[in-house]
């Protein structure tokens, strides 16, 4: 406009409304813009389903001191992809007494569990136990098999049950793995009651549902499995970065169950008895 109209820098800043300064002072990106664009490219790129605010929970945990709102403009700026918000959905917290209406209220309080199915590379079938806790929202176990059957639940419960200990609760559909009489006995023996679902009512177990979406989006439907070993090992790995390191919306951008770092200047007492 100056050089066009042969007017002053101050005239025409009266007119256009803006200070002098905004002609003289040249941008300076940060020093750091580089850097923390090439790591929310190369985290957008491993995790292709994480959106700016997952990521910068990530960036965070990696050491960066970051805003929400920095991200968001980088991740605009460089044509990141945003997944689509999902459709805002009603509790399902009824006034009866249905399981449906119980809503976890603590650590051990309310496990569910559920069948997932994929194929490995040469079309056969594997099925895929997931337990989580619905308050922590950790999952407890995901046993990969090409069957399962009752007595496969009942042992992977065991295991748990002797590790966390038996739950107050435990939700499931109505599958015929989980209504076997044996275990339903069993269940009942330790004093966990069991909460069954409306049959064709996948809703009404929504954290589990929940979960089997995320490993469906985010490891299923990325992986290609050659051989059941490899399913095992990708699926138990992928499961212990969902427990340690993924960050949970509904947790505060938190993971369900961090990693335990001792300070370096830590020594066990044994450590010191046996020098």
């Amino acid at each position: 406009m100056v050089d066009e109209l042969g007017v002053s820098v101050r005239r025409a800043c009266r007119v256009v409304g803006q200070h002098r300064s905004t002609q003289r002072r040249e941008k300076t990106p940060r020093y750091d813009e580089g850097a923390l664009t090439a790591a929310i490219i190369a985290l957008a790129e491993r995790f292709g389903r994480y959106g700016y605010r997952r990521i910068t929970a990530l960036l965070r945990e990696a050491g960066w001191s970051v805003s929400t709102g920095r991200v968001y403009r980088i991740w605009r700026r460089e044509g990141l992809k945003v997944p689509q918000k999902q459709p805002k959905r009603g509790r399902l917290w009824l006034n009866d007494g249905s399981c449906v209406r119980l809503r976890p209220a603590h650590k051990g309080h309310v496990w569910s569990y559920d069948f997932v199915q994929d194929r490995t590379h040469d079309g056969k079938i594997f099925r895929m136990l997931c337990v989580i806790d619905e308050f922590t929202r950790e999952c407890l176990a995901i046993r990969v098999e090409r069957r399962l059957n009752s007595r496969d639940v009942l042992d992977t419960l065991g295991e748990l049950f002797l590790e966390h200990g038996p739950p107050e609760h435990i939700r499931s559909d109505n599958g015929p793995e989980f209504i076997a009489t044996a275990l339903r006995e069993w269940l009942e023996a330790l004093d966990v009651r069991t909460l069954y679902i409306e049959p064709g009512s996948p809703w009404e177990n929504g954290y589990c549902e929940s979960f089997n979406s995320k490993l469906r989006d985010e490891l299923l439907a990325r992986e290609i499995f050659y051989d059941l070993r490899e399913a095992q090992v990708l699926i138990e790995n992928w499961r212990l970065f969902y427990n340690t390191a993924r960050p949970h919306s509904s947790l505060g951008y938190k993971p369900p169950a961090p990693r335990t770092i001792l300070p370096a200047t830590f020594m066990p007492p044994y450590r010191l008895k046996a020098a």
